[in-house]
């Protein structure tokens, strides 16, 4: 009578947007996921392999390398978040409209804000684990990734050596074999340089050696046989020593020494530690350099809600073929954000500017920037600022082609064309 739906229409309507809500919501998740793990491996493979490198270098078991990759997981997480989180939304976004069910959607009444609801609800849930993740995780990672580096560079020596490895074992000392037995003691074709105090550099080869601890433990012995032994004095002059046997001690050290305390940066503070330095006036850390890394990973987690609002005006853009144009657009825009908030942390950590205009001055303008796109995608949906820049785009590619000569067909021709009356060719002929 008053002009209002029957109940089993308004639940019906609320069943129904339901659903799509939880088919936006499932579209989204997969490219997530997978862009997620995509980036994510693409950027730990080459630090992977300069820890090979570094554990190669300076020994230690594998078991080393899992543990700095998984402190660096954090950090590699906090820049991959986003890129994923607005290519998932943007291939989603492009894929509704090639398939016309953005058309069909907004036929049946749903507003732009509306079909974006899931996207703002899953921003919403990913600042809050951003926030857990820039404000705890990573400093813990930052700190356990430095102990752990820490703990391999500085891994007491085990008097072994691998074969066909140069080993550092401390106090200027590098050891080097061609040939090892199984106990690492034995050796055969061996190198030997130690660098002294007084700046001379000792370098001695010998045809076999062993290695041995003393009965306390406190001291091992190398024992060369058959060698050369080359002494560098401080003023260039050189002393050769050829033996028969050699003995060669240092002190042998079993327990590495501690790393130090977490805190010792202000990246290893969480944001609730960084708030406690802040405002207090006992601080031994630079005030400026903490406010700069507060607000900065605040901003970061707050950007993430505000992706949605640049991802669907420029999926709904990039509905004709264009998702090469807009990945690669969304790709310049995130990275001149990200190194506008870099930039202002970095000013606002040297005081040319106070930390909270250098970090949320770039912050209100990518703010202001989404929500105008947004706003002109809902009010406007013909006219997307989007779809004339990838118009300008395609327009600026034609012209570049024109200008490109066509390469001659071989045998001269520059053309082919239909066949004639009786199978004549129609193009020119050579």
């Amino acid at each position: 009578m008053n002009g209002s739906p029957p109940p089993v229409a308004r639940n019906f309507k609320l069943h129904s947007t339901r659903l799509i809500d939880r088919y936006i919501m499932t579209e989204t998740l997969k490219p997530l996921l997978a862009s997620l793990a995509v980036v994510l491996v693409a950027l730990l493979m080459e630090r992977l392999l300069r820890l090979f490198d570094l554990l190669a270098n300076h020994g230690g078991p594998f078991d080393m390398v899992v543990r700095l990759v998984a402190n660096l997981v954090p950090h590699y997480l906090g820049l991959a978040l986003p890129a994923a989180f607005f290519i998932s939304m943007f291939v989603v976004v492009a894929r509704m409209g090639e398939d016309n069910e953005l058309d069909a959607l907004q036929s049946a009444g749903l507003s732009v804000p509306r079909i974006a609801r899931s996207f703002l609800a899953l921003g919403a849930v990913l600042m809050a684990f951003s926030i857990l993740l820039f404000g705890y995780l990573q400093p813990y990672g930052r700190y356990g990734y430095s102990a752990v580096f820490h703990l391999v560079v500085n891994a007491a020596w085990d008097a072994t050596v691998p074969q066909s490895t140069f080993v550092d074992a401390g106090d200027g000392l590098t050891i080097s074999a061609d040939m090892v037995d199984v106990t690492g003691r034995r050796l055969e074709k061996v190198f030997v340089q130690q660098d002294r105090d007084n700046g001379e550099v000792w370098v001695t080869t010998a045809t076999t050696g062993a290695l041995a601890a003393t009965a306390d433990r406190q001291r091992v012995l190398m024992t060369l046989r058959d060698g050369v032994q080359i002494r560098v004095l401080p003023d260039g002059r050189r002393q050769v020593l050829q033996f028969g046997e050699l003995t060669l001690d240092r002190p042998f050290r079993l327990v590495t020494e501690p790393f130090r305390e977490r805190g010792g940066s202000e990246r290893e503070l969480t944001i609730t530690e960084l708030w406690s330095e802040m405002h207090d006036p006992q601080s031994i850390l630079v005030r400026s350099r903490v406010e700069a890394e507060f607000h900065a990973r605040l901003a970061r987690s707050l950007s993430l809600p505000l992706l949605p609002l640049l991802a669907v005006p420029m999926g709904m853009a990039a509905k004709r073929a264009r998702r090469g144009q807009g990945i690669a657009l969304a790709t310049l825009i995130l990275i001149v954000y990200h190194h506008l908030v870099q930039l202002g942390e970095s000013l606002g950590d040297v005081g040319r500017v106070p930390p909270v205009i250098g970090v949320w001055v770039p912050f209100g303008l990518f703010c202001l920037l989404c929500g105008w796109l947004f706003h002109r995608a809902e009010v406007r949906p013909g006219e997307n600022p989007f779809a004339a820049l990838f118009d300008a785009i395609d327009a600026a590619g034609a012209f570049v082609r024109r200008l490109i000569p066509r390469r001659r067909r071989k045998g001269g021709g520059t053309e082919t064309g239909t066949g004639g009356p009786g199978g004549a060719p129609g193009g020119t002929q050579p």
